[in-house]
């Protein structure tokens, strides 16, 4: 199997997960602070990395050290304070506001963002199937988003937690560009991914602290450890599968294909959480999934022809 084809079934796979991850965490995140919520798994996760890297190395220490010694620190800070910390904290806020149907294609709209910072900060080739394309995503990004739903008791205020899922968006889309700047110049997808999540960790940990809020950790009732651990379990299957496959193709081809994840999502919300799902809603997600099937088969190229 080619590296193209590989980096895209594990694209694929990623846009699996993070249909039921949405669905899911917003069952998950209802009634847990989204702080403690956030700190908590990510730590689980970012521990299991490190083992991974662990096992990797033999299970000897100096070989660990030696693959730390050679990471570039400088980006995996960045990628945890953008990625693992901000985004999320914003991400997981708003979706107790909104439903999870509206923060899964409002995430979607990642693809728009890191095709613009791929282009400029890492010279990946964007065709004009692939402009088109996103182009035609955006079109209904827009009549998904102009869509308005009035609060009810899971989704307390719409178009605050739609605003701050993209915002948290648009920090993942930055993030993920860094990512694969840093897998580009040598670093492996296993000290991104553990960076990303460890010391995002130890940054909400910090944040949950300042906000006076470590002490729901010890209120955390056996259901919301289940929780947050079920979580933690499906976000590690998304950043495991994420990190590989863009340390194998084009970050902007693999974040298009991260549009499948919608109608997952909004089916799951539609069936068990009785969100709506409006004519507009849907006509959007047609859109967007017209858009992201002429992605799929475009090969991963820079702007040089590499």
């Amino acid at each position: 199997m080619n590296k193209e084809t590989k980096g895209t079934i594990l694209a694929l796979l990623t846009a699996l997960i993070s249909g039921f991850a949405v669905f899911a965490n917003k069952f998950f995140v209802i009634g847990t602070d989204p702080t403690v919520f956030t700190s908590l798994r990510a730590l689980i996760i970012g521990i299991a990395f490190l083992c991974i890297m662990y096992w990797q190395s033999g299970f000897k220490a100096d070989e660990l050290r030696k693959s730390f010694s050679k990471a570039n620190w400088r980006y995996m800070l960045a990628i945890a304070v953008i990625g693992g910390a901000a985004a999320f904290l914003l991400f997981f806020t708003g979706l107790q506001l909104t439903t999870a149907g509206r923060a899964a294609f409002l995430h979607k709209t990642l693809p728009i963002y890191v095709a613009v910072f791929a282009y400029w900060f890492l010279h990946e080739k964007i065709s004009m199937k692939q402009t088109y394309a996103l182009i035609i995503m955006m079109l209904g990004t827009v009549v998904m988003f102009g869509s308005a739903i009035e609060p009810a008791e899971l989704w307390t205020s719409p178009l605050a937690g739609d605003l701050l899922v993209l915002l948290a968006t648009v920090l993942w889309a930055a993030e993920n560009t860094i990512a694969r700047k840093a897998m580009i110049k040598g670093d492996t997808n296993w000290i991104v991914s553990f960076s990303r999540m460890f010391i995002g960790a130890l940054i909400l940990f910090g944040f949950a602290g300042v906000m006076g809020k470590l002490g729901l950790l010890l209120a955390l009732a056996p259901q919301q450890v289940m929780n947050i651990s079920i979580s933690a379990a499906i976000l590690f299957g998304y950043i495991f599968t994420w990190y590989y496959s863009i340390k194998l193709i084009n970050v902007s081809k693999a974040s298009a294909i991260l549009l499948l994840a919608p109608v997952v999502s909004l089916a799951l919300g539609a069936a068990f959480l009785g969100e709506p799902a409006q004519i507009v809603q849907l006509a959007g997600s047609a859109l967007i999934l017209i858009g992201a099937y002429f992605v799929v088969n475009i090969r991963s190229e820079l702007a040089g022809g590499v």
